[in-house]
Parts: structure tokens; sequence; C-alpha cells
């Protein structure tokens, strides 16, 4: 650490990417990117110019760098895995963004690495579990206050998504959030899943089923649909209804003026995910950096990001063969059952 904040180095200056740097180095408090690296080196060499940062046109060399605390990983999914087991070897915490690796063999190759280094360090990018209307679901779920939980209807909406986005995309890059925050709420895993697609909208292209509906059991029985319309046209809309034995519980809108005009109330809408989450990404970030000091990880695991991969392959499974698929997960590692504390590289 340098002044008290703790020197960060960013992997992947994408658009997600750039976003990070620009929160830690303006916004937050006790850290700063001063590290840059990215494949596409020209442009690399531009962002951390713009910021002030040092280029490495190597991942690991940036890694492995002694004045390196913490890494944070926003390459293209299919890099996640190399850089984020190359700091679990260099024994320093790693951020991952979402998913922590495409496919879940490759996954618990990282959740295997990381117990056998005996320090948990690896944190990936579920940014929902840190929405304060998802918190607020969080805590009447688990003081039981409305009764058991018994179904919930959640919907992923889009305005529009460009001719790349195909439709196994919708669970494997949408509803993967819903996967991972829906397990979360409940603190159980899933048993099966199934994928069934309603009456195809005229906006979809022609490589993409929209919408699609996602369907999933817990081990405990609650029932779950969560809908993925991303051709919606209006706008970037979250919706989550929890419907409990006593109550019914829904996540409350985005704190958006009211505007009234030409004889009509308007309640404007996010644009986009960046727009909705901004607070979200912003608190996920703080408390990591906030954790990584302390010598602890508390937010989403690689054993998180195992079970998330392992269950979108099964809504996958389920959406190719249009049948109900089961989730055979094993146990939780005890590794992950209790945080463990690592302390900070020197």
């Amino acid at each position: 650490m340098k002044n008290g904040e703790l020197q960060l180095g960013l992997i992947g200056a994408g658009g997600i990417g750039r976003t990070h740097i620009e929160r830690i180095n303006t916004t937050l408090q006790g850290a700063r990117v001063v590290a840059v690296s990215d494949a596409m080196q020209e442009h690399g060499r531009k962002v951390a110019a713009s910021y002030g940062c040092t280029f490495f046109s190597n991942g690991e060399e940036l890694i492995h760098r002694p004045e390196i605390d913490a890494v944070i990983v926003t390459t293209i999914d299919q890099f996640h895995a190399q850089y984020v087991k190359a700091a679990i070897k260099a024994g320093k915490y790693v951020f991952c963004e979402k998913p922590l690796a495409p496919k879940a063999s490759i996954c618990r190759e990282i959740v295997d690495a990381e117990i056998a280094g005996g320090k948990q360090l690896v944190q990936v990018g579920f940014m929902r579990r840190y929405d304060y209307g998802y918190r607020q679901l969080k805590k009447y779920i688990s003081e039981r206050t409305y009764g058991e939980p018994l179904m919930l209807h959640c919907a992923h909406r889009n305005p529009s998504v460009p001719e790349s986005y195909d439709t196994p995309m919708a669970v494997e890059n949408s509803m993967i959030h819903e996967i991972d925050v829906l397990r979360w709420l409940l603190n159980e895993d899933y048993a099966t899943a199934e994928v069934v697609f309603p009456k195809k909208t005229r906006h979809a292209h022609k490589n993409l089923q929209d919408p699609q509906i996602m369907m999933l059991t817990t081990k405990s029985g609650v029932r779950i649909d969560v809908e993925a319309f991303v051709c919606a046209g209006y706008g970037y809309d979250i919706k989550c209804e929890v419907c409990c034995e006593d109550g019914i519980i829904s996540l409350p809108e985005p704190s958006n003026a009211m505007i009234r005009t030409n004889a009509s109330r308007i309640y404007p809408i996010c644009k986009d995910w960046s727009d909705r989450f901004v607070d979200a990404y912003n608190t996920e970030f703080q408390e990591w950096i906030n954790c990584c000091k302390a010598g602890r990880v508390d937010g989403p695991s690689a054993w998180d990001g195992y079970v998330g991969q392992v269950t979108a392959a099964a809504a996958s499974k389920a959406r190719d063969t249009q049948t109900i698929v089961k989730i055979d997960l094993e146990e939780c590692p005890d590794f992950y059952k209790s945080k463990k504390a690592a302390p900070m590289p020197r």
C-alpha cells in the first residue's frame, strides 16, 4: 500500500474496465488503479496514459509486480481464468468480473487452486448483491418476516441488443445475474432448470429467440420464473417479486423524479445496466477495497462463480433439449463455508 491506499492493477481496459478505473480513482476511497494491461496494446497504452497509470503489455507481469496489492480482471470471458489463477499463485486478492470462467469445469479448476493455496482471495463481480433494493429483499427473506418464500417472479428486460447477442446469451450473459442473486436471496441451491420460448417478438434478429423464460426449482421446492426480454424497447427494467406465506415483497423501483407534462405523469426508466446499478457497483467495489485492506473476502466467492456456471449450463441444456434438467452439484467445501482472512501481501 502507498499512503494508506491499495495499489491496484487492472487487466482488460475495455468499457467496463475503464468504468471501474473511473469509479475507483475519482469516487471511492482507500485504493487507486495504478497499472493497466490490455491485449490491444495501443488502446491499453492510451487508457493507461489517460488515468496516469503504468502500462504493462503482459498481464502476468502486472500481477507479479511487488507494488501491486490486488488485481481486477475485466478481460473478455475466455481469459478470466488465466489471470485469476496467476493472482492466486501470487497470493494476491483478485476481483473478476462475471463469469468467473465460461465453463463450469474451468471454474472448478479455480476453486481447487484457491483451496490448494489455503487462502480465499477471489471475488466474482455479481453486483446485484450490493443493490440496496435486493439487500432489502434479503433482510425480509432471511428474517422470515412474511413467512416462507414460495414463489419468485422476475424479469430482465433490455431496450435492445446488438446482432452479436444470440439465443444462448439470454441465459449465459443476462439471466446469470438472476441465477446468482436469487440463490443468494434464498440461501439455497437449485434442483432443476427449464427454459421455454414464448412467441418471438418481431424486434428480435434471426439468431435470437426473444423473449425466453427460465424456470428454476430450489432444493426446498421454491419455484422461480425469470423472463428475459432483451428487445423490450422501452428501457432497462429489472423486476423481482417474492411471494411468501404472509405477504408479497417486491424489488423497489430506482428512485427517479416524476415528471408532469402534456397532461401526463412520467416516471423515467433506466436506459441500461450502468445507469440502473451504478450505486451497486460503487458499493461493491468500496466493500471489496475495505475487505482487501482488512485481509478477507466477504463477497461472491469462486465457489459462487462455479455454482453459477453449473446452473447456467443446466439451463442451457434445458433450453436446447426443451426438457427439465436436474442440476447436479456437490456439497460446498468447508473452505467456503466460513470466510478465511488472508494477510495482505507485502
